[in-house]
């Protein structure tokens, strides 16, 4: 009986060890556990952080990146409005003093297809001419024109004198001298871009004269000669308005 219970007490020693080893066991692997989950949380918490930083990084280049480009664009902008201001105020210079060296050498030059030379203070005369025209001063236009194809009868500017000359004196209703001068100018430039309009100027003139007849043909050349024309089309509706 004695033996037994010895024998039952061994083995219930040997299962408690066993049980509390199994129990140390788990206890270690739980702690074991514990530790690896807080670690891994720190280490994710520590890349977000890192990332974090990185993007705020990130994010100050381009902004300043972005402000460095603006500032260069400004200066671009800055250096191309120089330029272009330095352009224009070269051709100006230019302009001026081709103008100045025109008021005294003559030069050469071609206006609306004519080539000649022309004098100092030639061209002068003619902007004060067709200015006092454009300003309705006929009178002064017509004189000023008509002193002018007297002065400088080898101008590259005396077509257009001819022209403006003979607007100018229909105008001022003197229909012979403006009949005559535009004629001048049909003859001796025939191909020159004004004859279309000095014609219709022309048939007005010899319409106020009271000969229908002239200006019938007249009208009629410039339908047949320059078609498509806005010179042609006035033609024609005169030419209607005389029948």
């Amino acid at each position: 009986m004695m033996k037994l219970h010895d024998s039952f007490k061994q083995t219930l020693l040997r299962a408690f060890c066993l049980s509390s080893a199994v129990i140390c066991l788990t206890a270690s692997s739980s702690a074991w556990a514990l530790f690896s989950d807080d670690e891994a949380r720190k280490a994710i918490l520590d890349l977000r952080k890192s990332l974090a930083t990185t993007q705020l990084d990130l994010q100050g280049q381009i902004e300043k990146l972005k402000a460095d480009n603006a500032e260069l664009r400004g200066k671009v902008e800055e250096l191309e409005k120089q330029t272009e201001e330095i352009g224009n105020s070269q051709k100006t210079y230019y302009q001026d003093l081709d103008n100045r060296l025109g008021n005294f050498e003559p030069r050469s030059i071609t206006i609306e297809g004519v080539t000649g030379t022309v004098q100092p203070g030639e061209k002068k005369a003619y902007d004060e001419s067709l200015k006092a025209f454009q300003a309705g001063n006929l009178k002064k236009a017509d004189d000023g024109f008509t002193a002018f194809t007297r002065k400088y009868p080898n101008s590259p500017y005396l077509p257009l004198a001819l022209y403006w000359g003979g607007n100018s004196k229909y105008a001022n209703k003197d229909y012979a001298g403006a009949i005559s001068q535009l004629q001048t100018l049909i003859k001796k430039y025939p191909n020159h871009p004004r004859i279309a309009a000095a014609m219709v100027t022309l048939g007005n003139c010899q319409l106020e004269s009271g000969n229908k007849a002239a200006a019938k043909k007249t009208f009629s050349d410039i339908i047949a000669k320059y078609p498509d024309t806005d010179a042609a089309k006035d033609a024609q509706q005169l030419l209607s308005a005389t029948k």
